[in-house]
C-alpha cells in the first residue's frame, strides 16, 4: 500500500461519515414532518456501507490477488425504516385522521445524537489516518535529504 492508497481509503470513509451526518441532520430536522411528497409522515433514513475494492486496472487485479486487497468505504445504498409511525392524538392537527389521531415519524432524539456520536467519532479516526500518512510521508522525504 503507498501513500496515495492509504490517502484513498480514508477519503472513502470520510465521504461516507459525511453522507450519514447529512442523513442524521435530515432525520432529526424532519422529526415533526406529517406529510411528505410521497405521503405520509417522514420516514428515518440509515445509509448502507460496504466494503469495496477501488476500481483497479486488469494488471493491478493480479497482483493485488497475490497480497492483501486493499479496501474501500461504499455506500451502497440509503434505506428507510420500517417501523410504523407514532399515533399522536391531536384533532386540531391538518393531518389528523378521522378519530384524530396524526402519524409522526418515528424518530428517537436519543438514536440520533448516539448515531451522530459514532458518525463523528469515525470522521475523526480517519482525518487521524489522513495525518498519519501525510507525517509518514513528510518523514520519508526528511530521510531522503
Amino acid at each position: 500500500m503507498d501513500f496515495f492508497d492509504a490517502l484513498h481509503v480514508s477519503a472513502s470513509g470520510l465521504s461516507a461519515q459525511r453522507l450519514r451526518m447529512n442523513l442524521i441532520s435530515a432525520n432529526l430536522a424532519n422529526m415533526n414532518t406529517t406529510r411528505t411528497k410521497a405521503g405520509g409522515p417522514y420516514r428515518r433514513k440509515d445509509p448502507v456501507f460496504a466494503a469495496q475494492a477501488p476500481p483497479a486496472s486488469f494488471r493491478e487485479m493480479l497482483r493485488n490477488r497475490r497480497k492483501e486487497i486493499l479496501k474501500e468505504v461504499a455506500v451502497v445504498g440509503i434505506v428507510e425504516d420500517s417501523r410504523r409511525p407514532i399515533r399522536k392524538h391531536d384533532p386540531n392537527h391538518p393531518d389528523a385522521d378521522e378519530n384524530g389521531y396524526v402519524a409522526m415519524p418515528n424518530i428517537n432524539v436519543m438514536e440520533e445524537m448516539v448515531n451522530m456520536i459514532s458518525a463523528t467519532r469515525s470522521y475523526e479516526a480517519n482525518v487521524t489516518a489522513v495525518k498519519a500518512a501525510k507525517d509518514m510521508a513528510l518523514k520519508a522525504l526528511e530521510i531522503g535529504q
